[in-house]
């Protein structure tokens, strides 16, 4: 059975950074994303790393304050942030991919990712 489960959410102040983490089990050698989705608003894709740990992409709504990084040998995956903002609050998913490579362009549509943790809450004070 494969569980995706993230952690590491909370709420910062506005320039504070949080490192999200994300556990796969029940599966290996898949490409894994961050996606998030803010209240009202629909998902958007954040960030794919190929199963290798390289390379990695990043939508246009996370900039060069977000990375993306992996531990194959603990099945994990991070998300780090840096210099926070409000508009950066938002449920933040982690989800397993069907192949082992970001589809490059269309990896952010969400929809080549089969496995999906419940998300973990990043709420960022002004």
């Amino acid at each position: 059975q494969v569980q995706v489960m993230e952690s590491g959410g909370g709420l910062v102040q506005t320039g504070g950074s949080l490192r999200l983490s994300c556990s796969l089990s029940g599966l290996t050698g898949a490409a894994m994303g961050w996606f998030r989705q803010a209240p009202g608003k629909e998902r958007e894709g954040g960030s794919c790393i190929h199963a290798s740990g390289h390379p990695s992409y990043y939508g246009n709504s996370m900039n060069d304050r977000f990375t993306i990084s992996r531990d194959n040998a603990k099945n994990m995956v991070y998300l780090q942030i840096d210099n926070l903002k409000p508009e950066d609050t938002a449920l933040y998913y982690c989800a397993a991919g069907l192949y082992n490579y970001c589809l490059r362009d269309s990896w952010s549509r969400g929809d080549t990712f089969y496995y999906w943790g419940r998300g973990t809450q990043v709420t960022v004070s002004s």
